[in-house]
């Protein structure tokens, strides 16, 4: 089986764990090409590799270069549907950090024009991946407690860096919405139909005018009766802290740690554990078998585990909290145009 040739396009912070995985941890995959609009710095991470890679400041020369057999997107967010949408007219299929989209136009785009064409689609929807929430969603669609009833999705970053610099709506868009996602993903074939959300700037009020917000909780009815609950916070002092639980009619299932290990430590100052204090330690694992299974899915033409239709419907819980919080008011989904 030929390898797959990878381009990536973003070479900063998640760009380059990325293309650390592709060109080191994947058996089947090529790290091809990088494209990053800052001038030397496809040339500097390539090099820091170690690879014979091409090197573009312009993503669309990466995206129409023929050699690329797939698109690896990990630019700012707001650049995401562009570049998705250019690779999908190119044949290419693609792998987009979260959100895919920030609007329901593009969003809606994506899905009609991947779905047109026959271009997979894969989002890094990284909780899909990871073993606790996989097993969790398994024990789940089994049966195994019931109906499910109470949902709750945390995350708390583990320190509020560059805020001064943090777009507005970021926690929704792009830190909630992997909680979104993971509801769905533990409540299967259910559909939200509500959503009520609050959020104000408690790490850094002073920065509340400028449009930071840095804790949010949002309540969310789905159309099986059940009601979850999820929370963000841009600064937890203990950790990076991703967990959910599921409450069912015959039981519960949680998933979710913080510890960097199982080892727990006893001694004269108490019972203590070390915790993860960065995403890509705490989820080293997910985020590597997300992209195994993209570039297995496209070379062997299997359908994406976390698709564009999935972002779609994260995107539409988020883009309703934003207008609950607006509006200060529950929002249903069928009743309102979120653009």
């Amino acid at each position: 089986m030929k390898n797959l040739n990878v381009g990536l396009i973003g070479a900063g912070r998640m760009g380059a764990f990325h293309g650390e995985t592709i060109a080191q941890r994947l058996p089947h995959a090529n790290l091809y090409a990088v494209a990053d609009p800052v001038p030397g710095a496809a040339e500097r991470f390539i090099n820091q590799l170690g690879l014979n890679a091409k090197a573009y400041t312009d993503p669309l020369e990466l995206i129409q270069d023929p050699a690329v057999d797939a698109v690896v997107i990990a630019s700012p967010a707001r650049t995401h549907a562009s570049n998705v949408l250019a690779a999908i007219k190119q044949g290419k299929a693609v792998f987009c950090e979260k959100p895919m989209a920030v609007n329901l136009k593009e969003a809606n785009e994506i899905v009609q024009l991947s779905t047109e064409r026959n271009v997979l689609v894969q989002v890094g929807f990284n909780r899909r991946f990871e073993k606790g929430f996989r097993a969790a969603h398994t024990e789940i669609a089994s049966g195994s407690i019931g109906t499910p009833q109470l949902l709750k999705s945390t995350t708390r970053d583990p320190k509020l860096n560059r805020a001064e610099a943090i777009p507005e709506w970021t926690i929704f868009l792009e830190t909630l919405i992997h909680d979104f996602d993971a509801l769905m993903f533990l409540n299967p074939g259910a559909k939200p139909v509500e959503v009520y959300a609050v959020a104000d700037a408690l790490i850094r009020p002073d920065l509340k005018d400028n449009g930071l917000l840095d804790t949010a909780v949002v309540t969310i009815k789905f159309d099986n009766g059940a009601i979850a609950t999820t929370e963000a916070n841009f600064q937890a002092v203990y950790g990076y802290d991703v967990r959910a639980e599921v409450f069912g009619s015959e039981g519960m299932i949680t998933a979710g740690d913080i510890r960097t290990s199982s080892m727990t430590r006893y001694n004269h100052n108490g019972v203590s554990f070390d915790t993860c204090r960065y995403d890509q330690d705490l989820l080293f694992d997910a985020y590597v078998d997300e992209l195994k299974s993209f570039v297995d899915c496209v070379n062997h033409n299997k359908p994406a585990l976390a698709t564009a239709e999935d972002a779609c419907w994260a995107l539409k819980i988020a883009l309703a909290s934003i207008e609950s919080v607006k509006s200060n008011m529950p929002i249903k989904l069928d009743h309102h145009v979120l653009v």
